[in-house]
């Protein structure tokens, strides 16, 4: 019989570890090291190493396609260029991106979110249609009358442009090495926060209303040991495997560490 792994701390701790794993047949994994693993991490661990069939390549828990045949195949992955959640998504790059560095998920706010903008864009849009019936409106000069019209519908049009403008580009970014916040004011200022994963705490999922619940939409807070302690991603959808992919990233890089992988 082989050797089981046995807790240094304690004997309660080694009853709860013993159950799960051999120390033979776990250093397969993490050859000479798996005594630095408290027992959360031997869970973890086994878990990992319970699915490391699936497609692809899998560091840790994340399914990394070896082509792009397997990557379309991936679950949550589409060439849709105004989609809220893509995972592995096509030909997305950002300023400092490391060479080597793979983006997993790409995530904006759920499209629900945009609703209130786009009623009132084409409330906006209508009004100048029943500008005639308005008595002032018919005492301007026809000059006027047309300035008027057009100026309504070219600060409408211009409305509703920044307004989705703002939705497009203000993103969230997980990659193997890191998160990102962009987030867009306007055309002329965004502001981008980013955290390494092993800097990741503690991360929440918010839902909070009934629409949230049945549209499968809320906030991932992140707690970080960054500058930025606090990362929020806002209204994205499937916020519960945003947080499972952040999970499986942060065993991750607790393995490339005992690994000496860490790039």
């Amino acid at each position: 019989m082989p050797d089981v792994f046995i807790s240094r701390d304690s004997k309660k701790k080694e009853d709860k570890v013993s159950t799960f794993e051999t120390k033979e047949e776990i250093n397969k994994f993490v050859p000479g090291e798996i005594n630095k693993l408290d027992s959360g991490k031997v869970d973890e661990v086994k878990e990992i190493r319970q699915n490391k069939h699936s497609i692809g390549h899998k560091k840790g828990g994340i399914k990394y396609p070896k082509n792009h045949e397997e990557r379309i195949n991936l679950p949550g992955h589409t060439h849709n260029p105004l989609t809220s959640f893509c995972y592995f998504p096509d030909h997305v790059k950002f300023v400092n991106q490391d060479p080597e560095e793979r983006v997993i998920l790409l995530l904006r706010k759920h499209p629900i979110t945009n609703i209130r903008w786009i009623l009132l864009t084409i409330l906006f849009l209508i009004i100048p249609v029943f500008l005639p019936l308005l008595s002032f409106f018919e005492i301007l000069p026809s000059e006027y009358q047309t300035v008027l019209t057009i100026a309504l519908y070219l600060m409408t049009i211009a409305y509703g442009f920044e307004k989705f403008l703002s939705w497009y580009f203000h993103v969230n970014i997980i990659t193997d090495e890191r998160i990102i916040e962009v987030d867009f004011h306007n055309l002329v200022y965004r502001e981008i926060t980013d955290a390494n994963v092993d800097q990741i705490q503690d991360v929440t999922v918010e839902m909070g209303s009934p629409v949230r619940t049945a549209l499968n939409f809320g906030d991932v807070i992140i707690q970080t040991a960054a500058q930025i302690p606090k990362i929020e991603f806002e209204a994205v959808p499937s916020p519960d495997k945003v947080a499972k992919v952040l999970r499986e990233l942060r065993v991750e890089e607790e393995i490339e560490k005992l690994e000496g992988r860490v790039r």
